[in-house]
């Protein structure tokens, strides 16, 4: 592969296509995992297990395809949302490195919190509409459409474009704290295993540093999950029940009232796991594409 200078136009395309290629596939992949956690997030009641909800969905609603529901909505916004995340961190950890040099050298971590939530916050206005769509089809039986456009459609056709971001207030709270802790606590805990190991970064195998990857990832995902789970609950309430005219603070203090602080944990345990492989899978991904076009590993 010809090399790639970093810091450049051609740097940052490569590491958006890396996330995309890295976030896609895999938030579709655990798409029956989902579906499951955010109908218990609605009806905590509704399934005993994951196992026990996969065969009630696959007897009574369609086959084992009734398991993938939301899957074309989920490809779509999380491929959008990883381009903008990972694309967006490396440019704003650049960004902020250059502007605040003495930041960067005491404070290494606020730069990459500040970084990992300015890209964040951007790509989550692409991913807003699809998370929409995918919640209702999920949390609704039976499902409210067909398919991401038929979804698109009737949102809008009834809601306007407003319809599809009603939920990005706490899409953002949910989001923004996961991606700041999954992007800070990888570089420090990949930093931290890379100090313990009694062979440098420099001199490792790519396979060695790709492996150091995926061990990180998985330990910032248990992390970020945990931190980001309150409102990724309230995503999908808000998503589910919110009126069309209600305001997101009444709906959000409405919901909160009758679930308690206790409801805001459903579905933790299926999370953690989801999440830990999902964000362990990512880097693997990302840091074997970017091996792979001939730039460094993360961390």
């Amino acid at each position: 592969m010809p090399d790639i200078e970093l810091y450049t136009t051609k740097f940052y395309t490569t590491c958006t296509l890396g996330g995309i290629i890295a976030c896609g596939p895999t938030h579709s992949s655990v798409t029956p995992l989902d579906l499951v956690k955010c109908r218990l997030q609605v009806n905590p009641s509704l399934y005993k297990s994951n196992l026990q909800g996969w065969q009630n969905i696959i007897k009574n609603e369609g086959g084992v395809k009734a398991i993938f529901t939301g899957f074309g909505a989920t490809f779509i916004g999380y491929s959008l949302q990883g381009a903008g995340k990972y694309g967006g961190y490396e440019f704003f950890k650049h960004y902020y490195s250059t502007w605040f040099p003495n930041l960067y050298s005491n404070y290494s971590t606020l730069v990459y919190l500040g970084a990992s939530g300015t890209a964040e916050f951007l790509a989550d206005i692409m991913l807003c509409p699809f998370e929409a769509i995918k919640v209702r089809q999920q949390t609704t039986m039976p499902p409210f459409c067909k398919n991401v456009f038929q979804g698109w459609s009737k949102i809008v056709s009834k809601e306007g474009i407003a319809g599809l971001y009603k939920g990005i207030t706490p899409l953002w709270f949910r989001q923004i704290p996961y991606t700041m802790v999954k992007f800070t606590s990888f570089e420090k805990i990949v930093e931290s295993i890379y100090s313990y190991l009694p062979t440098p970064k420099s001199q490792m195998s790519m396979l060695q540093q790709i492996s150091v990857s995926f061990t990180g990832g998985y330990l910032a995902g248990i992390l970020c999950a945990a931190v980001s789970h309150p409102a990724d609950v309230m995503v999908s309430k808000i998503n589910n029940e919110r009126a069309k005219d209600e305001e997101m603070l009444a709906a959000t203090k409405r919901i909160y009232n009758r679930i308690g602080f206790m409801g805001l944990w459903n579905g933790l345990t299926v999370r953690i796991f989801m999440i830990g492989t999902l964000t362990s899978f990512q880097w693997l991904i990302y840091d074997s594409f970017k091996a792979y076009v001939g730039l460094p590993t993360s961390g």
